[in-house]
C-alpha cells in the first residue's frame, strides 16, 4: 500500500503500470485522470475482474457491484441515505453508543486499557444495527456481526495482492473468510426472510428495503436484500470503526489538536447528553475527521476493469486491463497537497477561498458510484467521538509506530490501546 503511494508520488501523478508477476494493472492517481475514470467515462470502467472477486464472495451482487443489480439497489437505497433521512435516525444511534460507553465505565474506574479498535467496532456496530435493523435483531446476534465482518474484511489480503491465484488453490485466510461469511449469513438471512414476510412500517433500512423488494415479485428480493445489507453494514460500521482507530495515535502526536477538540466538545455539548442537533456546531471535529480520512481513507482502493480501449492522460489502456484508483495515493501527492504526510486539520478548518480539485480528495469515491454511506459517516463518526470525549479523556498506552495493513479497509497492524480516564479526574 505504501509502495503504491511511493509509485504515485515518484510519477507525480502520471499513469504507472505496476508489475505483479503476470498481472500488470495501471495505477491512476492524478485527480484529472481519477475524474475521467470515476465520472467522465465511468461506464467504460466497471467493477469487475480479479480484484473484485474477494468482495463479491462476501457482498454478492449488490450496491457495490455494477449492472442491473447495482441500478436496482441504488434506486431503492439512495432515498434512504440522504442527510435528512439519516439525521432522523440519529437519536437512536446516540442511545446505542451511550449504552456501549456505559459498559466501559468499570475499565475507566480501574485504569484498565481497552483495545479501542475492538471497542469502536462494538459501538459502531450497535449504532449501525439500529439504522439497518431497528429492534428486529437480538443483541446476541448483533454482537456477532462486527467480529465476523472484521475477519472477512481482513482475511482476503493474500488474494487481494495475488488475484491471479485460482480459488481452487487454498491460500492463507480462506478458511477464516469462509467461516466469517457463514456467520454473517446466519445473522442476516433470517432477518431478511422475516422482513419480507412482514415488512412493517418501521423507518429502519431493512423494513424500507423489504417494502420495496416485496413489490418486485420476481423472487430475487431475498438474495438482493442480503447482499445490500451486508454491503451497507461494511461501509457504515466496519469502515467507520477502522478509520476512527487511526485517530488516537494522531491525537497523541498532536496535543494542540486534542485540546481544541476537547474545548469544542465542552462548548457545544457541555455536561449534558450529546444531541444530534449539535453536530453542525462541531465544525472543528468535522475538519479533524476530514483530515483523518485524507490520511487513512477506509476505502483505500477502487479497482476498475477497462471495457473498451481508452486513453488516460496520454497512456493507452486496452480492454480487459485493470485500473487501480487509490485515494490513499492521491491524497499523498505533493502536487495537490502541502506537506501531504502531515496531519493538519487546518486544511479543512479554514475557509481560505482556495478551490481544491474535486478529485484531489475522494475518500468516498466519486461519480455515480459515490458511496451512499457518506452522510451516515458524518453523523455516526462525530456522534461517537463526541459521546466518547464527553465522558472520557483517552490516553494512548503505546505511542507506536503503527503500520498500515491493506485489506478491505486500511487498518493498523498493531493493537491500539487506550486508558479511558474519566473527565472529572483527568
Amino acid at each position: 500500500m505504501n509502495a503504491l503511494a511511493d509509485f504515485g508520488r515518484q510519477a507525480r501523478g502520471d499513469v504507472v503500470r505496476i508489475h505483479l508477476g503476470p498481472f500488470r494493472p495501471y495505477l491512476v492517481s492524478h485527480p484529472d485522470h481519477v475524474q475521467h475514470v470515476l465520472r467522465g467515462n465511468w461506464t467504460n470502467y466497471v467493477r469487475d475482474g480479479m480484484f473484485w472477486k474477494p468482495l463479491e464472495r462476501v457482498a454478492g451482487n449488490s450496491i457495490i457491484s455494477d449492472g442491473p443489480g447495482w441500478e436496482s439497489s441504488r434506486k431503492i437505497l439512495q432515498p434512504l441515505f440522504t442527510a435528512r433521512y439519516v439525521n432522523s435516525l440519529a437519536q437512536g444511534m446516540v442511545k446505542a453508543i451511550e449504552e456501549c460507553l456505559e459498559e466501559l465505565t468499570p475499565h475507566a474506574r480501574d485504569g484498565r486499557p481497552v483495545d479501542i479498535g475492538e471497542e469502536l467496532a462494538r459501538m459502531a456496530n450497535r449504532a449501525v444495527i439500529h439504522v439497518l435493523f431497528g429492534d428486529k435483531i437480538p443483541l446476541k446476534d448483533a454482537e456477532r456481526l462486527a467480529p465476523a465482518y472484521a475477519t472477512a474484511a481482513s482475511s482476503f489480503t493474500f488474494r487481494l495482492f495475488m488475484p491471479f491465484i485460482p480459488y481452487s488453490v487454498p491460500v492463507p485466510g480462506d478458511r477464516a473468510f469462509t467461516r466469517a461469511v457463514k456467520t454473517i449469513d446466519s445473522v442476516v438471512v433470517p432477518l431478511v426472510r422475516q422482513a419480507l414476510r412482514d415488512p412493517g412500517e418501521g423507518r429502519d433500512i431493512i423494513s424500507a428495503l423489504a417494502r420495496a423488494r416485496g413489490q418486485e415479485g420476481d423472487g430475487s428480493g431475498e438474495q438482493q436484500m442480503r447482499d445490500d445489507l451486508v454491503s451497507i453494514y461494511g461501509a457504515a460500521a466496519e469502515t467507520t470503526a477502522t478509520a476512527l482507530t487511526w485517530l488516537w495515535p494522531l491525537l497523541h502526536a498532536h496535543p494542540d489538536v486534542t485540546a481544541r477538540l476537547y474545548d469544542e466538545v465542552d462548548e457545544v455539548v457541555g455536561t449534558g447528553p450529546v444531541d444530534p442537533e449539535q453536530l453542525p456546531r462541531l465544525r472543528y471535529m468535522k475538519a479533524v475527521l476530514q483530515e483523518l480520512l485524507r490520511l487513512y481513507p477506509s476505502g483505500w482502493m477502487f479497482p476498475r476493469m477497462v471495457v473498451a480501449p481508452d486513453e488516460i492522460g496520454g497512456t493507452r489502456v486496452e480492454a480487459g486491463s485493470q485500473v487501480l484508483i487509490s485515494p490513499y495515493v492521491t491524497h499523498r501527492l505533493d502536487e495537490f497537497w502541502d506537506r501531504p504526510m502531515d496531519f493538519d486539520p487546518e486544511r479543512f478548518a479554514q475557509d481560505t477561498g482556495e478551490r481544491r480539485h474535486r478529485y484531489a480528495y475522494f475518500p468516498f469515491g466519486g461519480g455515480p458510484h459515490v458511496c451512499l454511506g457518506l452522510h451516515l459517516f458524518y453523523v455516526e463518526a462525530p456522534l461517537l467521538l463526541a459521546c466518547l470525549l464527553r465522558r472520557f479523556r483517552p490516553v494512548l498506552v503505546n505511542p507506536g509506530p503503527y503500520t498500515a495493513v491493506p485489506a478491505g479497509s486500511v487498518r493498523p497492524k498493531e493493537t491500539v490501546e487506550l486508558r479511558l480516564l474519566p473527565r472529572d479526574t483527568a
